[in-house]
């Protein structure tokens, strides 16, 4: 039987594990904070077991201030594993500002504000030959997407013209990792074929829910906290072509409008019935 050992099953990396399950693999979960139904990082012979009994293993702990947790605990033990494929999710922002400019897997993983993280992916590559790594942009999904923020009323439009993001459904995340487990290994993009101004995204999702968008704000009235505020410090256009070249892999939802779309059908049959109000585009 195949099984998998996550490190860190929450949002992402749960859904994971979900899939796997349904396919009738046994999962393994490994929690900082353990729940009833997950070991603790800290129960180290209970957690090297299932490191020797796992097929697949992949890390979604991200690093803290002394480094990478899972890496720091169990480096030996994952070095010397026998699991046929290992992963890593990281994140994007290791490319640091490319000016809106399009960055694939050759680019430099410097770090900038992302540093431990680029340290932490470097680390997993380094550790042996098999392992993969996925870096991620701005991920959404079921109840974490700009429609709960609309719908909340936290969305903001922040008056910065010409920034553009990249982002994944969760879901695609999913369906990239899975088609890693046949793929080789190495560094991998998984992004949508989108890139889009953030503003695009709120403007959007108020036109589904039919609500008028914010206001636009200047960044440093719009009261974000620290991290959000790091993520305006960026613009960048992140190229997936590597992944779907190895791994054979393409979203399914190729742009937001396409996953917005998705959830709002599947959130709110009012939502999905209502066809959408003219959006804003004023971008300024």
């Amino acid at each position: 039987m195949s099984s998998l050992l996550i490190f860190g099953p929450g949002y992402t990396a749960g859904r994971i594990a979900a899939r796997v399950a349904a396919d009738g693999w046994k999962v393994t979960g490994v929690r900082r904070n353990p729940a009833a139904d997950a070991l603790g990082l800290g129960d180290r012979e209970a957690v090297e077991a299932a490191i020797g009994g796992a097929t697949h293993i992949l890390s979604s702990v991200p690093p803290g201030e002394g480094g990478d947790p899972v890496l720091l605990g169990y480096h030996a033990a994952l070095r010397d594993a026998p699991a046929r494929w290992i992963g890593y999710l990281s994140s994007t922002g290791v490319y640091g500002d490319t000016g809106g400019a399009w960055v694939d897997e050759t680019a430099p993983a410097f770090g900038n504000r992302r540093s431990a993280r680029a340290d932490a992916g470097r680390s997993w590559l380094e550790m042996r030959e098999d392992v993969r790594v996925f870096r991620l942009p701005g991920i959404y999904g079921p109840g974490r997407s700009a429609l709960d923020r609309v719908a909340a009323g936290k969305a903001h439009r922040i008056d910065l013209p010409n920034q553009i993001f990249s982002r994944i459904h969760v879901d695609d995340i999913v369906s990239g990792v899975i088609a890693g487990f046949g793929g080789p290994p190495g560094a991998y993009n998984l992004a949508d074929d989108m890139p889009a101004p953030q503003n695009d995204v709120i403007d959007y999702a108020c036109a589904l829910l039919g609500i008028a968008p914010p206001p636009l704000q200047p960044l440093d009235e719009a009261g974000l906290p620290e991290m959000a505020r790091g993520f305006y410090a960026e613009n960048r256009r992140v190229a997936n072509g590597k992944a779907k070249r190895a791994l054979r892999w393409a979203p399914a939802f190729r742009d937001y409008r396409a996953g917005l779309r998705a959830l709002s059908a599947t959130t709110s049959p009012a939502i999905a019935s209502k066809p959408p109000a003219t959006a804003s585009t004023d971008q300024r």
